[in-house]
């Protein structure tokens, strides 16, 4: 039996590894978003070559969208793949949502872009109906967002951010919604 001291300091420190595990899941998710960013800017060698790289100018949408998009939205995204709108609008989203994440500023914004995102790269190769796909209804792509949502609203418990400065700023008082 714990008396009300042991079971305060093991909850403290339950509650403490809580979101040091979450704040990691945070700085992890961002890791995905800003690797693909530079990956795409610099290629980096990974999924993108040097030669084909945003700086060498290279299109960081066109291969997916005109190669790895299927279902019944294809065609549509298919007829963004040479928009110069379109990449920058997917290149700063994957930028900002990454610095984001890692700092542990904006998440109220940056849960909703992600999401967004996420979303509108799931149905651009739906997975139930995309051959070889490893589960016919949920991807990673649901996974993340999900998990971008819950970090957006319990963005008060984050340990491992700039969340306390970034509160403090005029803009961020004024809007709340980005804090």
């Amino acid at each position: 039996m714990y008396n009300q001291v042991d079971y305060s300091e093991r909850m403290t420190k339950e509650y403490s590894l809580k979101n040091y595990f979450l704040a990691l899941s945070r700085i992890s998710l961002g890791w995905i978003f800003l690797w693909a960013f530079l990956d795409k800017t610099f290629g980096l060698g990974y999924t993108t070559t040097v030669e084909a790289s945003w700086t060498n100018g290279g299109n960081p949408i066109y291969g997916y969208l005109t190669y790895g998009t299927s279902g019944p939205f294809a065609e549509m995204f298919q007829g963004f793949a040479d928009s110069t709108i379109c990449q920058w609008l997917f290149m700063m989203g994957l930028l900002g949502i990454g610095l984001s994440l890692i700092l542990g500023i904006g998440l109220k914004v940056t849960a909703y872009a992600a999401t967004l995102l996420l979303m509108l790269m799931y149905i651009s190769a739906l997975p139930f109906v995309t051959e070889g796909s490893h589960n016919p209804l949920v991807d990673d792509h649901i996974v993340y967002a999900f998990f971008a949502l819950y970090i957006g609203f319990t963005n008060e418990d984050h340990v491992m951010s700039l969340r306390k400065t970034w509160s403090k700023l005029g803009i961020v008082k004024k809007y709340p919604l980005i804090k």
